[in-house]
C-alpha cells in the first residue's frame, strides 16, 4: 500500500438523517445512516481525489465499526492508526435537515457524548513512523472534548512536530459533544495556536475571535500560513500567505450539507500536495487552490452522505469545466 501523504486524526461514526427533510426531532419518525466524521470524511475525500491518506481514530469492536473499518478499506484508507475498543460502542449521531439541506445536529440518542469509543483513543499506542513521510495532520476539535483522546492529541503534535507535518485544525465546533461546553474555548485555542492552516465557519470564528475577518486572525496566529473561513451558500473568505481573497459559492441544489466542510478541506490539501505549501505566495494560485476547495464541497452538497457524495478527481475537473464561467 502507498504510504500515505496525509493523516487525520478524530472520529469516525454514523450520521443518522432524518428521512423527512424540515422536521423537528419529535416529528420524524425514521433515520438512514450514513458514514461520517469529520476526520475519516476527509480521509476518504483525499483518496477519492487521488492523495494517500490514513485515518487516526478509536472504533468499536462491534457491528457498526467493522462496516465502518470496510468502508475506509474498500476506499482504501491506511488504517495502521486504527483502534478497536472492546466495549464502547461506536458513535451514532441524529441529523435534522431542513428543507434548504442545511444540517441540524440532534443528539446522540439516549447515550452521552463521552460514552462511545472514539473517546478512548490512546496516545501511546499511535505509530511514530506513520509519521515520517507525510506532509499534512488534519485535526478537528471534538476530540478534544474527552481526556484520553485530549492527551492523543497532544502526542500526535508531538509527533507532527518531530517530523515537520504541517498541521491543519478544522473546527467543526459542536457543542453537543462536550460534556461542559463552557470549557471548550480554553482546551480549543492552545491547538489553534499550533496551526499551519485554520479553517473555521463563520460562526466558528466569531465565537473565537469575535471577527469574520481571515487577516485579522491570521494576524492573532502568527506561526499560521493561512486562514480560511466558510459559509455555505455564501461562499468563503481567505487569508493565505498574505493573500486575502473572497470567493461565492457555486451555484447548486443542496441536498445535504453535511460534509461538505469536510470536502473544502481534502480538495484544499490535495491541492497542496501537488502544488506545495510554497505556492500560496502566489496570489492567482491561492485563488485556484480554494476554488478548487470549493468545487469539491459544492458537489458533497448536492447528495445525502457525506462519505457517499465524495467526487474523484475527473468530477471536479468537469465540475469546474462547466461552472467556472461564473467566476
Amino acid at each position: 500500500m502507498v504510504h500515505p501523504r496525509v493523516l487525520c486524526l478524530g472520529e469516525i461514526l454514523y450520521d443518522c438523517l432524518a428521512d423527512r427533510v424540515g422536521r423537528s426531532l419529535s416529528e420524524v419518525e425514521s433515520w438512514t445512516p450514513y458514514p461520517g466524521g469529520a476526520p475519516a470524511n476527509v480521509a476518504c475525500a483525499l483518496v477519492k481525489l487521488g492523495t494517500p491518506a490514513g485515518f487516526i481514530g478509536c472504533i468499536g469492536e462491534d457491528p457498526a465499526g467493522d462496516r465502518l473499518v470496510k468502508l475506509l478499506e474498500d476506499v482504501g484508507v491506511d488504517l495502521a492508526g486504527v483502534q478497536r475498543h472492546p466495549t464502547a460502542p461506536t458513535r451514532q449521531v441524529y441529523v435534522l435537515r431542513s428543507t434548504t439541506g442545511d444540517r441540524q445536529f440532534a443528539g446522540f440518542g439516549d447515550s452521552s457524548p463521552e460514552a462511545f469509543a472514539d473517546t478512548y483513543l490512546q496516545g501511546q499506542y499511535l505509530p511514530e513512523d506513520l509519521f515520517n513521510q507525510v506532509d499534512f495532520l488534519v485535526l478537528g476539535t471534538l476530540e478534544l472534548a474527552y481526556p484520553k483522546s485530549q492527551q492523543a492529541i497532544a502526542f500526535a503534535l508531538e509527533l507532527a512536530h518531530r517530523h515537520q507535518v504541517k498541521i491543519l485544525v478544522d473546527v467543526n465546533w459542536r457543542p453537543m459533544f462536550w460534556p461542559n461546553p463552557t470549557l471548550a474555548k480554553a482546551v480549543i485555542y492552545p491547538l489553534l495556536e499550533q496551526a499551519d492552516l485554520l479553517k473555521m465557519s463563520e460562526e466558528e470564528a466569531q465565537w473565537l475571535f469575535d471577527t469574520t475577518d481571515a487577516a485579522v486572525i491570521s494576524g492573532q496566529l502568527p506561526q499560521a500560513t493561512g486562514v480560511l473561513i466558510t459559509a455555505g451558500e455564501q461562499g468563503c473568505t481567505y487569508y493565505l500567505n498574505g493573500n486575502q481573497g473572497q470567493l461565492p459559492a457555486f451555484p447548486v441544489s443542496a441536498i445535504d450539507t453535511t460534509g461538505a466542510g469536510d470536502g473544502f478541506v481534502a480538495g484544499l490539501i490535495h491541492q497542496l500536495c501537488q502544488l506545495g505549501m510554497a505556492s500560496l505566495g502566489d496570489a492567482a494560485i491561492a485563488r485556484q487552490i480554494v476554488l478548487y476547495a470549493s468545487a469539491v464541497g459544492a458537489i458533497i452538497a448536492t447528495k445525502p452522505g457525506a462519505i457517499a457524495s465524495q467526487p474523484t478527481a475527473p468530477e471536479v475537473a468537469e465540475f469546474l469545466q462547466r461552472n467556472l464561467r461564473e467566476f
